[in-house]
């Protein structure tokens, strides 16, 4: 079983595991802000983890970088890709902890698809405004080493449906996808369009698994609130490092439990950005790279 930590401030109360450093349970007053999972065994849905060195999808698990080819495990078969980095496998160790917050380390590659070496180091602390986390990688080799990450909460408005929850956050386009295997094919503007979530609505029945970009940054930060009509809600926000979201309305086909929660991904680039590099992160020998996001209670 996987060793976890408890923190608790200001009426907020998380769970973080060392596997995956994930985020098992954030509360507020004993109200659930992102769907939870069971203590011990596997994580599903990657809930709460840390996506890194790369968010989303990679198609065919295969890249080039500084013109050499790899071959990177295909984790998602039935897509074809390789998802959601390597990170989310491994126990973190804990560096530090305190009632109120943790800090989580582990070391990435190197690896046949990924030969090249990072320390990360994640952060979790709550205050009486929420939960303020970040993922800082640090690459420790001595060569440049291509880089991604996201986090991966379903936030969870409150008891309605999905459906009912109100969800607002500013972003100008979407990614639109191929059907079958969700990878990229051009940036799409969200005027007229189901995705455009830029007043407050209702989510309805609307289907997203997609990334979002041209995101208005407000003193820095992005904000994203999902408000349930029977008064409770939930708002994340993040900083520039960050000028994608994911946005997945949690569908599965049944007998599978479905649109349980709204995964809100703030990610650093978008899907296949290994093959594209489009905003892919370069991280020189030594250098260092932090994203930060919160997630409070409304």
């Amino acid at each position: 079983m996987s060793t976890e930590f408890t923190l608790s401030a200001g009426g907020y109360t998380a769970v973080v595991t060392a596997r995956a450093a994930a985020l098992r349970v954030l509360q507020f007053h004993g109200r659930d802000l992102v769907v939870p999972f069971p203590q011990g065994g596997p994580i599903p849905d990657y809930r709460g983890i840390i996506a890194a060195p790369w968010p989303n999808r990679i198609a065919d698990g295969r890249y080039s970088f500084d013109d050499v080819e790899y071959q990177l495990p295909v984790n998602e078969p039935e897509r074809g890709t390789a998802l959601h980095g390597l990170a989310f496998p491994l126990d973190w160790a804990m560096k530090e902890s305190d009632a109120g917050s943790v800090t989580l380390t582990c070391t990435v590659g190197p690896t046949a698809g990924y030969p090249f070496a990072l320390e990360l180091s994640a952060r979790y602390e709550l205050d009486d405004s929420g939960l303020h986390a970040s993922v800082t990688a640090v690459n420790t080799a001595d060569v440049a080493a291509p880089y991604g990450v996201c986090p991966h909460p379903y936030l969870v408005a409150g008891s309605s449906p999905l459906n009912e929850w109100v969800l607002d956050f500013a972003a100008d386009s979407f990614l639109e996808v191929t059907p079958d295997r969700l990878l990229p094919l051009s940036l799409a503007p969200v005027a007229g369009h189901e995705f455009d979530f830029r007043a407050p609505r209702a989510i309805g029945s609307t289907e997203i698994d997609h990334a979002f970009t041209g995101i208005t940054f407000d003193g820095g930060l992005a904000r994203l609130s999902v408000r349930d009509p029977a008064g409770t809600g939930v708002g994340m926000s993040w900083d520039e490092s960050c000028p994608w979201l994911q946005i997945h309305t949690a569908d599965k086909p049944a007998p599978i439990p479905n649109r349980f929660g709204l995964a809100v991904e703030p990610m650093t680039c978008p899907p296949d950005a290994f093959n594209s590099g489009t905003d892919l992160i370069r991280l020189e020998p030594g250098a260092t790279h932090t994203a930060s996001w919160s997630i409070y209670a409304l």
